[in-house]
């Protein structure tokens, strides 16, 4: 009976994860940004051909790749797995790289799946109860699981068990199931929504920062080299500094480029041909693209330079109010261009500047992300 039970939660797994990137795939179809973070279906493709499959490899992060380092060789020189990890930070930063690479460097299987596709525990035990020891599962957007299936994890990641509730009422029973130790991976951008008793049972928490533009010119050329396209240090510089600090954007920059080379050029991308293919794609010396300067101009032209409101800015763009928060505003709030205030959001003076206006006496001179 247990085995039943087991078998249809596999098949509602699969059912969900292919629900989960069909989902993904429409969002992306409505209106895909190409500086956005979030990655669409020719992103994970090309990134899965482009990923390092070593720590050696890996550029960036510089503290957590020698913190991860010192685990991982502890791990292998006892023989058991090492504790369970957590990688916080936003995203297109390398989270999913990370876990691959874990696996890579304990030479032990690989299993993938995600928060929203794990609806129940049945979910969940199905995938927990096949695995091998020493394997490493990772969980993308472990912040979105469900409550029960979180509650059966508390338990797997302590004792390596789990337990299968057959039956309901008074009459159901618990059948607990001894399960191989593994390592849990686990992905999150919203660090903040995990409960205190699923982040406190990961052994080593990692906070991913973005990239300096001297680390994305050394994946620029990496991702060049691999992808067999002709770039010049010129061009792989002026990508880097719109990259928004993100590997991510940077190797989908890379890609629309190259394209442009090689349709309208003889095929090398130098700094000229990748200033004029951006222009054409809308991206800005800084990063910006249409879409963010579509918020600092209604901010500003449309609603004096705020304070407005998330929905009414959403209105005024004609996209989502998720689409605005998420893709946009993060980064013009980091870069000093915009402000989030309990009124609603404000543009400063840098944001008045970078359209070519003279911005208010009222406004100070805040340091910005340019300078």
């Amino acid at each position: 009976m247990v085995e039943g039970e087991i078998d249809s939660a596999q098949a509602a797994l699969r059912r969900a994860e292919e629900a989960e990137l069909a989902a993904r795939r429409e969002s992306q179809d409505r209106g895909e940004e190409l500086v956005s973070p979030l990655a669409d279906a020719d992103d994970r493709v090309i990134e899965s051909a482009l990923r390092p499959k070593r720590l050696s490899e890996f550029t960036g992060q510089v503290r957590v790749r020698e913190q991860l380092s010192l685990i991982l060789q502890s791990a292998l020189r006892r023989g058991r797995p090492p504790d369970h990890v957590l990688l916080a930070g936003p995203p297109g930063l390398g989270k999913t790289t990370i876990a691959m690479i874990v696996a890579a460097e304990l030479g032990a299987p690989y299993r993938v799946t995600s928060g929203p596709a794990i609806e129940r525990s049945g979910d969940l035990a199905a995938v927990l109860s096949s695995l091998s020891e020493g394997e490493v599962v990772f969980i993308d957007e472990i912040h979105r699981l469900a409550r029960p299936a979180e509650e059966m994890l508390y338990l797997a990641m302590e004792d390596f068990r789990v337990d299968v509730v057959i039956g309901k009422g008074p009459g159901a029973t618990a059948i607990p199931l001894e399960i191989a130790p593994f390592t849990l991976v686990g992905a999150t951008t919203r660090a903040g929504l995990l409960p205190a008793p699923l982040r406190d049972r990961f052994g080593f928490t990692a906070h991913l920062d973005f990239y300096a533009p001297a680390e994305l010119e050394i994946i620029i050329r990496r991702s060049a080299g691999l992808l067999e396209v002709s770039l010049t240090d010129e061009a792989a510089v002026e990508l880097s500094r719109r990259s928004r600090g993100t590997p991510r954007i940077a190797n989908r920059l890379l890609r629309r480029v190259r394209d442009y080379a090689e349709v309208r050029a003889d095929g090398v991308v130098t700094g000229d041909i990748a200033r004029t293919a951006l222009e054409i794609y809308e991206v800005d010396e800084h990063g910006l693209d249409r879409l963010d300067r579509g918020v600092l101009d209604a901010v500003i032209r449309r609603f004096g330079g705020g304070p407005v409101g998330l929905s009414t800015l959403a209105v005024a763009l004609g996209e989502e109010a998720e689409t605005v928060e998420v893709v946009a505003e993060p980064f013009l709030v980091r870069c000093g261009l915009l402000t989030r205030t309990p009124r609603g959001r404000v543009a400063t003076a840098a944001a008045w500047t970078h359209l070519g206006l003279e911005p208010p006496a009222s406004l100070g001179e805040p340091p910005t992300l340019f300078g």
